[in-house]
């Protein structure tokens, strides 16, 4: 792979481009696969806290959960949860408990070995030692800026 610039002038590049730009590339490129076999982001996020959920999750507590992912929102994730019902991946009893299908889990089985897909070719070229680092750097520019993220 070529980068777009040398050490010298890589290092004045802006971390709000690149971090974007990472964003963008990796969040669409895993949208358009997980589309490829009918789902989508949040769905996935449902249906694999679902599928290895040691105790049941209610529908409030996956919107709460997931609603600042990706700033899906609680309206989508609501939304979501009801279409991941609808594909009969999941099931919800009267108190809102989520539970997954036979179908579901076949699903999930599917869907997670895309995700390992995914994931091998995102990291592709980048140690664990790498990504360790690219990871803390990310969460001290969140941290020095005030921002806020998922861990807060």
């Amino acid at each position: 792979m070529d980068y777009s610039h040398n050490d010298a002038e890589l290092i004045q590049q802006p971390i709000g481009y690149w971090s974007w730009a990472a964003f963008k590339a990796v969040v669409t490129r895993t949208g358009g696969a997980l589309a490829q076999i009918g789902t989508t982001q949040p769905q996935w996020w449902v249906l694999a806290r679902v599928a290895r959920a040691d105790t049941l999750h209610t529908r409030d507590e996956l919107t709460r959960l997931f609603r600042n992912y990706l700033d899906t929102g609680s309206e989508t994730m609501g939304w979501e949860i009801d279409r991941t019902i609808a594909q009969g991946w999941i099931t919800e009893d009267p108190e809102g408990r989520l539970s997954i299908t036979a179908e579901g889990r076949a699903f999930h089985e599917k869907a997670a070995a895309l995700q390992k897909e995914l994931w091998a070719e995102r990291h592709a070229g980048v140690s664990d030692e790498e990504y360790l680092t690219t990871l803390k750097v990310l969460q001290r520019f969140i941290h020095n800026t005030g921002g806020r993220a998922w861990h807060h």
